[in-house]
């Protein structure tokens, strides 16, 4: 470990819910006498209002969004920046709630110390064991497990001590073995600032000055430089300036330098802080760097020392945090962002997720709402990353739902896959546009979606009709003829479903290249997958054709019986029933299912191909 030195120590309360985070807190800052009297009135007017004590409810301090207010529990992170006379803190007070684990993941992100709290009628529970488990993800390794609400079991050694054998039990199977286990109560103020004489058992330090000395690991000290670029600077015709913070190590004037992922090199000119030249500069600091060479580096490239220059990869394996209400489905596209860097990315296998309770490895086709899984995952261009445990700003990444823009995962790599390395594109002698020559036609995708029986496969079926009349090169490609072969492995969950769609916009890319005309009709009922379809083509080669029936045209219809069977339960996971539908938002053409007359709709598709000149 470092030696100890005044400084900042970051660090949250976590654990289950109405376990007395908030009430920690604040009892810490009331008691070492650092609540301005402002504030102090404003919390006294608050605890009559919103108080569950019937005294000066300090839980208040933290809790500030009405709603935590008015429900007497955490759901943002608070944050709070107090000192004393040994140490400067900033705490993140999370919240306990399972639906809010991607929150306390949040405040866990930039902690060096964590402090679990268990109430000690309940001891040890699952959220308990979440949260701990997050914290070993986040390379958070120093732990305080604070046994709260001791006076509510007459301050019984033996309960203490059985929690804390429980916890250090299973933590170690977490790699986590620095931890202090102290009991108190926070509502009274027992062994938080000072020893409590209600356990005189107890022989260690009280919480605060355990927190004003305690020696905490954080990344490796030192190590190879590292500085992400958040921005170039052009402040003038001659001046070039790369902004961002370095994330780790020290970088001097004269020191040389290469820029990753492109490789790069040249030597550092200048560093510029505030207008100011500077020396030196080291892990933390936000400065500006000018370089000897006038080469070519952007935002997301790493400026970093050559001899021990990060991974260049594009695929790598990861732990993941899930963070939505919607599952994580491996083969859909997320946004990923990796330190500066953004990429697109898709979660290829799903090796297993973690049981909370056992830390047992278990099989998984999806993660759901607050659950861990170990992935390998696919980025489209190669990047720039460390394993999370040796830089953790090198190699933390967030996933981001491309429909919504929230961010939905969060993950800490564990090493890269090396694989894509050893495969590269093959030169071919006979390209897409000589086969298109070839053939007289310009190649493209018409892709047909729509419920099941709204038509599409009829009106794809004649306008392939009419293609092949009038010489052109095509082939249909039919949800359920693909589901006898290539797919016939697939089911119909959301996950199969993305998988069924991502292989067949593969299967179209390469007919594509072939120089043909390809029409798929599938039902694909997912915005994000019929965008990820149209992204594997070229530009103008992707036409989405929404065939817009409605729902109960379409069960009138209904020839195979298959939306009756879905109606009495027999089929799971039909689209219109027990599955959702996402309708295209701009579809380049619309088709009215409710016409009754298919050769007419492909007459007019037709037509608007010939419009757009994709038939010559």
């Amino acid at each position: 470990m470092p030696p100890f030195e005044k400084g900042l120590l970051r660090f949250i309360t976590c654990g289950s819910v109405d376990d007395g985070k908030s009430t920690l807190i604040g009892r810490l800052l009331y008691d070492s006498r650092l609540i301005l009297d402002d504030q102090l009135a404003a919390l006294e007017r608050d605890s009559q209002r919103h108080g569950t004590t019937g005294e000066l409810d300090l839980a208040l301090l933290l809790d500030g969004l009405e709603a935590e207010r008015e429900q007497a529990i955490t759901i943002d992170v608070a944050y709070r920046f107090f000192a004393t006379s040994r140490r400067k803190f900033i705490v993140a007070d999370t919240p306990g709630h399972e639906q809010y684990t991607r929150n306390m993941a949040t405040g866990a992100s930039t902690a060096s110390l964590a402090i679990v709290l268990v109430d000690a009628r309940k001891g040890i529970l699952t959220q308990t064991r979440r949260h701990a488990t997050v914290l070993s993800l986040l390379g958070v390794r120093t732990l305080v497990l604070a046994v709260n609400k001791m006076d509510l079991i007459e301050y019984e050694r033996e309960r203490f001590e059985a929690i804390e054998s429980e916890f250090r039990a299973f933590a170690q199977r977490l790699g986590i073995t620095e931890i202090a286990a102290i009991p108190l109560s926070a509502l009274k103020g027992e062994n938080v600032i000072t020893r409590s004489p209600s356990m005189p058992w107890y022989d260690g330090p009280a919480l605060l000055p355990y927190l004003e000395t305690v020696e905490v690991d954080t990344d490796p000290p030192g190590g190879a430089f590292r500085l992400p670029v958040q921005s170039v600077n052009r402040a003038g015709p001659d001046f070039r300036g790369y902004a961002g913070m370095i994330v780790r190590g020290e970088v001097r004037p004269g020191d040389p330098v290469v820029a990753q992922p492109s490789g790069r090199a040249s030597r550092v000119e200048r560093i510029v802080f505030g207008g100011v030249d500077l020396e030196a500069a080291t892990a933390g600091q936000s400065v500006m760097l000018t370089l000897a060479d006038d080469i070519d580096v952007g935002r997301g490239d790493v400026l970093c020392a050559p001899e021990d220059p990060p991974t260049i990869t594009e695929q790598i394996a990861a732990n993941l945090i899930w963070m939505h209400d919607e599952p994580m489905l491996p083969g859909r596209r997320y946004v990923a962002r990796i330190g500066t860097a953004q990429a697109m990315a898709q979660i290829t296998e799903l090796k297993h997720k973690l049981n909370i309770n056992s830390l047992e490895q278990q099989a998984a086709k999806v993660l759901t709402l607050n659950e861990i899984g170990f992935c390998n995952l696919s980025f489209d261009r190669p990047l720039a990353l460390d394993p999370y445990k040796s830089c953790r700003d090198g190699g933390s990444l967030v996933l981001i739902d491309r429909q919504t823009n929230l961010t939905v995962g969060a993950g800490m790599v564990e090493f890269s896959l090396r694989r894509a390395a050893n495969i590269v594109w093959q030169t071919l002698e006979i390209d897409k546009r000589r086969r298109s020559t070839i053939k007289g036609q310009r190649p493209c995708v018409l892709w047909f979606t729509g419920l099941s029986g709204s038509g599409k496969s009829t009106v794809a079926n004649l306008v392939e009709s009419q293609l092949a009349t009038m010489g052109r090169h095509t082939y249909l490609l039919d949800g359920d003829n693909v589901r006898h072969g290539l797919n016939r492995d697939l089911g119909f969950t959301d996950a199969d479903r993305v998988e069924n769609v991502r292989r067949v916009g593969e299967m179209a890319r390469l007919m594509v290249d072939a120089g043909l005309i390809v029409l798929v009709s599938f039902i694909s009922p997912f915005r994000s997958e019929r965008r990820m379809a149209r992204e594997l083509m070229d530009d103008d080669e992707f036409l989405e054709i929404y065939v817009n029936t409605p729902l109960e045209i379409c069960e009138a219809r209904d020839r195979k019986g298959l939306y009756r069977r879905a109606r009495l339960g027999q089929i799971e996971n039909f689209t219109g029933i027990s599955s959702p539908y996402e309708p295209p938002e701009t579809a380049d053409f619309v088709i009215d299912g409710n016409d009754g007359d298919p050769e007419a709709a492909a007459r007019l598709l037709v037509t608007e191909l010939q419009k757009r000149g994709l038939i010559l």
